[in-house]
């Protein structure tokens, strides 16, 4: 929270209209915190999950769709090419790190997906995702007050796994899931 205000300068931040009016006119705002999650999460877990599941079962699933995922995200080469920024071994390390992110984010939006069997919580998980960052440990260690940062990171991980399991169980969200995790009486794969 780097906000001169504080927390209260944040959250006037975030709730300010006139910031929102100008994100929703942004074609870029609007291709990372929409377009991309709503279509990326409807390929990916609305329509290419529930076909592998039937075939590989719902360990493998959740393993393979994500690395397709990730494959897709390696466009990025092409667009930091043409910028000329660095140089290709640094893009390459860059897409790479980027290829390994996404496939580790798609797991937990399978995860997701198929606890839930909705397609909302992994949308509005990727539109959050693009709309941040990697946390930038090497700031947090070189900012004045490191251990009350370190501290809500270690927090925000522990409960990020203690409330996992019990947030996305199946009983809050409806008896008619989009994608069953049943097997399937027959086979469907030949």
């Amino acid at each position: 929270m780097d906000n001169p205000k504080g927390f209260l300068g944040e959250l006037q931040c975030v709730l300010d209209v006139q910031s929102w009016m100008l994100c929703v006119g942004d074609a870029v705002w609007l291709r990372n915190q929409v377009v991309a999650p709503v279509t990326e999460e409807l390929v990916f877990r609305g329509a290419m999950l529930p076909m592998l599941l039937p075939c590989t079962g719902p360990t493998a699933a959740i393993f393979i769709t994500p690395l397709f995922f990730g494959v897709a995200h390696f466009h990025h080469v092409i667009e930091q090419r043409h910028l000329h920024k660095d140089s290709m071994s640094v893009i390459l390390l860059m897409a790479g790190m980027q290829v390994l992110y996404t496939s580790v984010f798609g797991t937990y939006t399978e995860f997701i997906f198929m606890r839930t069997g909705h397609i909302v919580g992994p949308v509005l998980c990727h539109s959050f995702c693009n709309s941040q960052d990697l946390p930038d440990l090497s700031s947090v260690l070189q900012h004045p007050q490191r251990p009350a940062l370190l501290f809500s990171y270690l927090t925000g991980a522990l409960l990020f796994l203690l409330l996992l399991f019990p947030l996305t169980d199946p009983f809050f969200y409806g008896a008619a899931p989009i994608c069953s995790l049943a097997p399937s009486p027959l086979p469907v794969c030949y």
